[in-house]
């Protein structure tokens, strides 16, 4: 496939790969409305990356993989809730978390409780909600003593 221009509030004109756009088959709640998404990469902002609407240029969430700050992060969720991204392949699914972005940087959060899943083969995602989890939706970022956050993998197990 080919190029894909998206004018977005916040980076003007951006291009992507049209097989990199993500489709929320369960999208993120209160914005339901919104299904078509991609991911941007800015060198200025890693290691958060930006999930662009292509809907509505002025959506975009932060976002990152979890286990650069929670190294323990575990996604346990029923093999149904992986039909939905059409995934039987647990290795095939890229596990990324809102953040929810402060002016004083002790006060970010991100939404453990509510990660989003990419299936990486067909580009469908859903927000998952983890009903009885121990996780908060809105856990303090910077409260962990872990300095390596090179490249880790979320672990996703069947319940």
């Amino acid at each position: 496939m080919g190029q894909l221009s998206i004018e977005t509030s916040r980076f003007g004109t951006v291009q992507t790969d049209e097989d990199l756009v993500i489709t929320l088959v369960k999208p993120i709640l209160g914005f339901e409305n919104l299904r078509k998404f991609c991911l941007l990469e800015r060198e200025e902002s890693d290691p958060f990356m930006w999930l662009q609407s292509l809907d509505e240029p002025e959506v975009a969430f932060v976002v990152l993989n979890p286990t650069l700050f929670y190294p323990d992060y575990l996604v346990e969720t029923h093999p149904r809730e992986l039909e939905d991204i059409d995934c039987s392949d647990l290795s095939k699914i890229e596990t990324y978390v809102i953040v929810t972005v402060a002016e004083n940087p002790k006060n970010v959060t991100v939404n453990l409780q509510g990660p989003v899943l990419i299936n990486i083969e067909n580009r469908r995602a859903k927000q998952l909600v983890m009903v009885n989890s121990h996780y908060s939706v809105a856990q303090p970022l910077f409260t962990t003593d872990e300095k390596d956050i090179s490249t880790r993998q979320v672990e996703v197990s069947r319940v």
